[in-house]
């Protein structure tokens, strides 16, 4: 689905619903939810939040050069050079990589929000089966599970590991990878245990 396809509209006000009658209710709320779940979860919804976490990554290293160079105890006036030109390709890249994971935060936000007030408008079993994504969910935790744990774990490595050769602009780099890292897991597990929390909603209900 080309992202510039705009997105199902919400349901009506009560006031103005005029489905005829309860399965052509479920048939537009089928469509919307299904197009609502490949939008918030689907594989190219992955695909885009791991492009632009690379994306980050990327520019943060390429900025790295310059100071990792600039930390060393005996600077390099050549390392230096390099890292300039470095720098401003690193930014040219983090800067929109920042633009474009916000705005997809924004756009999953939106998602949601559309998402809860058309499956609050009834309930249908294969629908919200269908809905509750699983196999989708479970990988967007692990993959979000793992990028958590990359940055702890780089966290601590990285001033752990670190010499006075090495200088305090590797320690500055490595805390800036963790915490892309870390703040790009904890995104992830916040759509995936969100998206949870609304499959138990829509769980059927003990009589």
């Amino acid at each position: 689905m080309s992202p510039r396809t705009p997105l199902p509209p919400p349901p009506p006000p009560a006031e103005l619903r005029s489905w005829p009658d309860r399965d052509a209710l479920l048939a537009d709320r089928a469509r919307a939810l299904d197009e609502l779940g490949r939008r918030l979860l689907g594989g190219g919804r992955l695909a885009l939040f791991l492009l632009w976490f690379l994306l980050l990554e990327l520019g943060w290293s390429l900025i790295g050069v310059l100071i990792i160079a600039l930390g060393l105890p005996l600077v390099d006036p050549f390392s230096v050079v390099f890292g300039v030109v470095t720098t401003a390709l690193g930014i040219g890249i983090l800067v929109p990589a920042v633009w474009l994971t916000v705005r997809s935060l924004r756009q999953d936000r939106t998602v949601r929000e559309r998402l809860a007030q058309w499956a609050a408008l009834d309930r249908h079993g294969p629908t919200d089966a269908r809905l509750r994504a699983p196999a989708l969910s479970a990988c967007w935790f692990l993959l979000s599970s793992l990028l958590c744990g990359l940055g702890l774990w780089t966290g601590f490595a990285v001033p752990a590991g670190a010499t006075h050769e090495d200088g305090y602009g590797l320690v500055v780099y490595g805390m800036g990878a963790a915490l892309i890292l870390w703040i790009t897991g904890l995104t992830g597990l916040a759509k995936a245990v969100g998206h949870y929390r609304l499959a138990v909603r829509l769980s059927p209900r003990p009589r």
